[in-house]
């Protein structure tokens, strides 16, 4: 099996993973809907209580078992099987769902390095996003195809330091316009009324699994390529401060020029291709500002996308003989057709079912559903069902006798929660 060549190289590489869309624009989304402060402040306990001691389980499981998602389960025995194959489909659904966006990230680079002005209607009501999405498709594929040394791994030591500077200039932008302070106050300055709202809580508890992508396979399958002499509750301290890092300072550029230019903060997911490219429009260097905006979106996406292919990839590498460059044509294929519908559904064909957007419908049932039920398995089989838990998270004692506990009472319950409310 392909190990990481370093400690550097695993950590950017499940930073990579983590940092993407989630983080960028579905973050300041939903802060924008739940009141900025109100909503960071449950996100903040979600991370450091629910998501952390996750990821540091999920960590330590793959690093022992040296294997993926689907042979994990397997591993712990053959009635666990399903769900490690239920969280593979997943992930396979979820990665067309998430190369389609990709593919309007690209887009609006591409329109933002060129003369040619695009509004998310207009490019929406066309075919374009068809040929973004194969695009898309291809350069994840080819990276996946090429191995973890040579592909994942030269990509993501790139791409991820890449993606700080850029949010490292536009935070430096954010700081001289006259919606910085209105934007550091929306975010720091929670509403207690707002507080006492339950959606506000399930929205931050939700967010801050997507944010991290603990809980299904992802952190696992990156586990399992390193030695076990990195120290894990120090890798998941790092990862954590840069993943929640990245989604805060995102948030202060975004709310930044929104205030600026009077807008509403509370647009949902019209705010990354909607609201900020007219936005852009009234700025003087706003041409700037939208290649490095969409530049930080785009290789931030592709970084996880390649973590999401990886998984399905390395399953299928594991239990059976084809080569990874044939495997990742396999999973490719299936991310062909699944992207191919879901893409048409914002194109001029506009693919619903029973009135809604095949994109929404997959995402939701797959995503803001399937994505917490995947997690949830995943802390009641790991923390319950692993023989011998304190051998695999080879970490100090101190930190297994605060991780379980959380992982074993407090996170199945939530999630539980988050799950049945999105229902109810």
């Amino acid at each position: 099996m392909e190990k990481w060549s370093s400690k550097r190289a695993f950590i950017l590489a499940t930073i990579g993973s983590a940092v993407g869309i989630a983080n960028i624009w579905r973050f300041s989304a939903i802060a924008g809907e739940y009141g900025g402060g109100a909503f960071l402040l449950p996100f903040a306990l979600a991370v450091i209580f629910l998501a952390m001691p996750l990821m540091m389980l999920e960590m330590s499981v793959g690093r022992h078992l040296e294997s993926d998602v689907v042979s994990a389960f397997r591993d712990l025995g053959e009635k666990f099987l399903p769900i490690g194959l239920a969280i593979g489909v997943v992930l396979v659904v979820l990665t067309g769902v998430y190369l389609t966006i990709t593919g309007w990230t690209l887009a609006f680079l591409t329109f933002s390095l060129t003369p040619m002005e695009m509004d998310f209607s207009t490019f929406s009501s066309s075919y374009m996003p068809v040929a973004f999405f194969l695009v898309s498709l291809v350069i994840t594929v080819f990276i996946v195809s090429k191995g973890i040394r040579q592909g994942i791994e030269k990509v993501v030591t790139k791409l991820v330091p890449l993606q700080f500077l850029i949010l490292g200039i536009l935070v430096a932008y954010s700081v001289t316009t006259d919606g910085f302070g209105d934007s550091i106050r929306y975010l720091f300055t929670p509403n207690m009324e707002m507080l006492t709202r339950t959606d506000v809580w399930v929205a931050a508890f939700g967010q801050a699994f997507f944010s991290l992508a603990v809980g299904y396979g992802l952190i696992l399958t990156y586990a399992s390529y390193m030695g076990h002499d990195i120290n894990i509750p120090q890798s998941v301290g790092i990862i954590t401060l840069a993943d929640v890092g990245a989604a805060i300072l995102s948030g202060t550029v975004i709310f930044s020029v929104v205030f600026a230019q009077g807008l509403d903060p509370a647009m949902g997911p019209e705010l990354a291709f909607t609201t900020l490219p007219l936005a852009f429009d009234n700025i003087p260097i706003g041409w700037l500002l939208a290649i490095l905006f969409f530049g930080l979106l785009f290789a931030a996406a592709i970084t996880s996308a390649v973590s999401m292919m990886e998984v399905p990839v390395a399953a299928i590498l594991n239990n059976s003989k084809l080569s990874r460059p044939n495997a990742s044509y396999a999973i490719g294929l299936a991310l062909l057709v699944i992207g191919m519908v879901t893409t048409l559904s914002y194109s001029a064909l506009d693919l619903r079912i029973g009135g809604e957007r095949v994109l929404d419908v997959v995402d939701y049932t797959f995503g803001t559903l399937g994505i917490p039920v995947a997690a949830l398995l995943t802390a009641l089989v790991f923390a319950w069902y692993v023989e011998d838990i304190q051998l695999v998270l080879e970490i100090d004692p101190f930190w297994g006798k605060i991780i379980l506990p959380l992982v074993k009472y407090l996170v199945p319950p939530v999630l539980l929660v988050v799950i049945l409310f999105q229902f109810i």
